[in-house]
């Protein structure tokens, strides 16, 4: 995802919802938001990936409050 490929964008569903982590390299839940049903899910992640994509990796973690490292 982005130039610098730090990060992922996975959606799941739950009992009671969908939810949409930002994922690390790694594997690591970074960020993680709830969404009520799938279609807001998936604009949701669609924003994180065109954010991912525009900006810089140091202000698309201010953004989305993911400290680094």
């Amino acid at each position: 995802m982005g130039d610098d490929g730090d990060f992922d964008v996975r959606m799941h569903e739950t009992e009671t919802g969908w939810r949409v982590a930002i994922v690390d390299a790694a594997g690591t839940v970074r960020s993680e938001r709830a969404c009520r049903d799938q279609p807001e899910a998936r604009v949701f992640a669609s924003t994180v990936r065109q954010h991912a994509y525009w900006l810089s990796p140091e202000r698309f973690r201010e953004y989305y409050g993911i400290e680094e490292g």
